[in-house]
């Protein structure tokens, strides 16, 4: 079994039976981002626009009544089932979804005139590729936008987080620092437009328990934060009830 596709499963594994939870988390319904995501579409009614990595299709939700038609692209059919049912409800009927890897998109080149991605790429298998195929299927002077948790960098900081981030979720692969992103972006061959930070606080218990983390690792990560020096503590505002607060990187790039 290659690693990718024991990745895959475990992805598929995390989020098949949780996606319910995702649809009404207040993490990923509420975001300062998606009025700027929704006001980059002004004048766009025509667009064609990929969801990449959707989840539970927030994103998609926000942007559909502004393009003429968006791709809700996941890995879990579950999720993709959850939006599916949720864009009924809302009547938003220009909502389709396809399931597969970021690695590896389903889609003719330059076929979406933008492509949006929130809370998924520290999921990928390989960030390098996955950004690839994004510009391959973008038109010329097509948009990209991700916002993902950003690791700020510092080996101490980086190490700790990344440390609860897989204890709380073994699909986690990396969150990635401004540079690493800037790096990727450039050598998938997309210009940064602009990238800014913003911060996120992750109230604790509804953050395991939305991955539905084991017992066993909750505690791990209980101790891990209370063992940390105060740099630690303080950067990420670790708070006696193991809530805390992290970055988050909203990178805008063209094709």
């Amino acid at each position: 079994m290659s690693r990718t596709t024991a990745h895959t499963e475990v992805v598929q594994r995390q989020f098949g039976e949780q996606a319910s939870a995702y649809l009404s988390s207040a993490v990923h319904a509420q975001g300062t981002e998606f009025a700027l995501l929704q006001a980059e579409l002004a004048g766009h009614s025509d667009a064609r626009l990929l969801d990449l990595g959707c989840g539970a299709g927030h994103v998609s939700f926000h942007v559909a009544p502004l393009v003429a038609e968006v791709v809700a692209y996941d890995l879990s059919q579950q999720m993709l089932d959850v939006v599916a049912a949720a864009a009924v409800e809302r009547g938003l009927n220009n909502i389709v979804t396809e399931r597969g890897a970021a690695e590896r998109l389903p889609f003719a080149d330059a076929s979406f005139d933008f492509v949006f991605s929130r809370y998924s790429a520290h999921h990928w298998s390989d960030l390098g590729l996955a950004l690839r195929e994004v510009r391959r299927v973008l038109k010329p002077g097509g948009v990209a936008a991700f916002v993902d948790v950003m690791s700020p960098g510092s080996p101490l900081l980086d190490t700790y987080l990344q440390s609860v981030e897989v204890l709380r979720d073994t699909s986690h692969v990396r969150d990635y620092s401004a540079g690493e992103w800037l790096a990727q972006v450039s050598e998938a061959g997309l210009y940064t437009r602009s990238h800014t930070r913003q911060r996120l606080r992750l109230e604790y218990t509804s953050w395991v328990e939305r991955m539905r983390t084991p017992e066993a690792m909750r505690a791990a990560i209980r101790q891990l934060q209370q063992a940390m020096g105060e740099e630690v503590r303080q950067y990420y505002q670790i708070e006696a009830d193991g809530s805390f607060s992290t970055d988050v990187l909203v990178l805008w790039a063209e094709r």
